[in-house]
């Protein structure tokens, strides 16, 4: 296969000649983020931008990037109910960062989430928050027994892109088992993006998944970037018994900080096929496979992050309004609020729990952004 002179430039080095990323070269700059679990819990995470509408860019033919669907509910990403620590006796420490919570409760708001990759509202929150838990419970117990776990781009050679998707998926697996991929999870991404392309077509999974003997001799290897054929390492089994075989382009990202976001990152760019009521973005193969792999499930405890206890429903009873709205420019998921008021009244309660079986949850959203304002403004008035 003969390479032009930018793919040459993005070669991954083996031998001098190297492994080309002949379709996705000038993406590499949004290709390995690994935000924190802290920033992505809060909101805070960053993500490739996406597109503004629907075009020829965004969707190709039965595949649509994540967020690109339509509403599933009114409801979606709206305010749904308080949840807090009220142990106000144990927040009275110095933290890390200098401050004292002393008097204060911690309170966290939780909102509705249809958990649907095609909901423009919540398909990063809600749908590719719950997929990373999931990935994240697999992947540390996979950790167990195969050891550390890579991120790899597997890219489709063009030859290859009139494949059927199941197809495609089954041949990607091959082409992984052949160099060494034991196992892990899929992530299927049918574009790509760069700043002056912005979205093109450029199908291509990216893999949590493990080496078999690990990557570790390939990373730290002092003639990286120049290897000799026959020395055994993944790169050696990537270009001479891969790539100048079957075309496919399969590359070993940095070492993991977290797996979490790693899958969270990939997940909230990756495609679909729209035809289809249910299509599995993530699938598992290998050693790390459903039949394969038993992973007992566990249950998040959302806990206080200055005592530890686990978080319980509360409902706020003061005065003044307390931002909840996602779209409010003061909007925190997570804040430290006054348990007590200038007056020293309570301001924060545990919510009654035969009220809470009874509507779901006694703290809906009921008042919009512009009231709460106007409510706050007079409250600062009025003292």
């Amino acid at each position: 296969m003969k390479l032009t002179s930018k793919q040459k430039t993005a070669l991954i080095g083996v031998g001098g000649l190297g492994v080309a990323e002949p379709t996705g070269a000038d993406d590499d700059a949004f290709t390995d983020e690994q935000p924190k679990k802290e920033d992505i819990m809060k909101g805070k995470g960053e993500s490739i931008p996406l597109l503004d509408t629907l075009n020829s860019y965004g969707e190709y033919g039965v595949f649509q990037l994540v967020g690109h669907g339509k509403r599933t509910s009114e409801q979606c990403g709206t305010f749904f109910h308080f949840q807090g620590c009220l142990r106000t006796d144990l927040h009275g420490i110095n933290t890390l960062d200098g401050k004292n919570y002393s008097g204060k409760v911690f309170v966290r708001r939780i909102h509705h989430w249809c958990h649907k990759p095609s909901c423009p509202v919540c398909y990063k929150s809600g749908w590719a928050v719950r997929q990373a838990h999931n990935i994240d419970l697999r992947c540390e117990e996979a950790s167990k027994k195969y050891g550390q776990v890579e991120h790899i781009i597997c890219s489709v050679p063009t030859k290859d892109y009139g494949l059927k998707f199941q197809s495609l998926r089954q041949k990607a697996v091959k082409v992984l088992k052949k160099r060494g991929v034991i196992g892990g999870c899929l992530i299927f991404h049918a574009f790509r993006y760069s700043i002056k392309k912005q979205w093109y077509w450029s199908p291509h999974f990216h893999v949590l998944g493990y080496i078999l003997g690990g990557y570790g001799q390939c990373r730290h290897c002092k003639r990286k970037g120049n290897c000799l054929k026959g020395c055994g390492g993944f790169d050696d089994r990537n270009y001479w018994e891969g790539y100048k075989k079957d075309g496919w382009v399969v590359k070993v990202l940095g070492e993991r900080k977290s797996a979490f976001g790693t899958a969270w990152y990939q997940l909230n760019h990756s495609s679909y096929d729209k035809t289809k009521k249910r299509f599995h973005i993530s699938t598992w193969f290998g050693v790390c496979s459903y039949r394969k792999l038993k992973v007992t499930p566990k249950k998040r405890k959302e806990l206080c992050p200055i005592c530890q206890h686990e978080l319980i429903d509360i409902k706020y009873v003061g005065g003044a309004c307390v931002v909840k709205h996602k779209d409010d420019p003061d909007y925190c998921r997570d804040s430290f609020e006054n348990y007590l008021d200038k007056h020293g009244h309570v301001r924060w309660i545990e919510a009654p729990k035969w009220r809470m079986k009874a509507s779901g949850n006694s703290e809906r959203a009921t008042t919009t952004i512009d009231e709460c304002s106007q409510m706050n403004l007079e409250q600062k008035t009025s003292s």
